[in-house]
């Protein structure tokens, strides 16, 4: 299961007792705009959210290890996570 808010999510308005990643995209310091990707512990593909113009986004997903991959103009970066059953996880992703 997962699914994703556009726009500038933050700990306040993550649903309670859903399992939530979410987090911000940046480079040089500076929010940036792209698209984050959901990979399962395999590697396959699950979803995909544009950022925020803010470079933030937000997945709701099943417990377990994720990859969340940014990809904005001329760069992407790749971080690992472990989401705990209705815990909220936040990503920083610098590119």
């Amino acid at each position: 299961m997962c699914g994703a808010k556009a726009g500038g999510p933050d700990a306040a308005t993550a649903k309670p007792g859903e399992t939530t990643i979410q987090g911000s995209v940046t480079r040089d310091g500076q929010p940036v705009t792209g698209y984050v990707r959901l990979l399962d512990s395999t590697g396959e593909f699950t979803a995909e959210v544009p950022t925020s113009a803010t470079g933030q986004f937000r997945f709701y997903a099943a417990a377990g290890t994720w990859t969340v991959r940014a990809l904005v103009p001329g760069a992407s970066a790749d971080r690992k996570v472990v989401a705990q059953q209705g815990g909220l996880t936040d990503v920083a992703i610098a590119v």
